[in-house]
């Protein structure tokens, strides 16, 4: 039966989200609210988490997963990233960007693509989520809380809570998100590439 956290969107409250904290450390996994669309997160590390997290979303390991990080600096450690791509993430985070970039050695082969050796990652621009990152103390891994079938995410906490209460350990309810995914912007080449148009501004990126 999962846990339903009721949090403050602005001033979330600590002893909660420490109690949120300790089920991802014990393998669970948390749907929490994110600046674009509710998402599935579990420790990275956690491979029985991580395969968990991909049974309830319905995909295999070809589908990219994304690490949600705190900062540009917590980001740097799963990443190659050189000055050029550091400016333009620099410009665009925390915010509603989805970046395809290199992935280091940091990064567990099992979450990074199979063929590429990149990773998704984001820096969020959400209160609670960020308070969950910084009492975690590391990046998360995440993916988009669409159930398998459909095309849009959920967004009203209480039906995640009845749909998915018997394989998730907890839901953060914040509050609806805004229901628009992020931007996706590939920056593995040359020049960076819109993947998938979103939230995010491609403006800040000079795109």
């Amino acid at each position: 039966m999962a846990q339903y956290f009721e949090l403050h969107p602005e001033n979330p409250q600590a002893r909660l989200l420490k109690q949120a904290v300790a089920l991802l450390e014990k393998g669970g996994i948390l749907a929490v609210p994110t600046d674009s669309s509710y998402a599935l997160v579990c420790h990275l590390d956690d491979k029985t988490a991580v395969d968990q997290l991909r049974r309830i979303r319905g995909v295999d390991d070809k589908h990219q997963l994304t690490l949600l990080c705190r900062d540009l600096s917590e980001l740097a450690s799963y990443a190659r990233v050189d000055n050029r791509q550091f400016r333009l993430l620099k410009n665009a985070t925390p915010g509603p960007f989805t970046f395809i970039l290199e992935a280091s050695k940091e990064v567990p082969r099992r979450v990074s693509h199979p063929s590429r050796k990149t990773i998704g990652l984001r820096v969020p621009d959400h209160k609670v989520l960020q308070e969950l990152l910084t009492l975690h103390g590391s990046a998360l891994l995440a993916t988009t809380l669409i159930p398998p079938g459909d095309t849009h995410p959920l967004n009203d906490a209480e039906e995640i809570r009845e749909r998915f209460e018997k394989v998730i350990a907890g839901v953060l309810d914040a509050g609806a998100c805004p229901q628009e995914p992020t931007t996706v912007v590939d920056l593995t080449g040359d020049a960076p590439e819109i993947i998938r148009q979103g939230r995010g501004d491609a403006a800040l990126l000079g795109l």
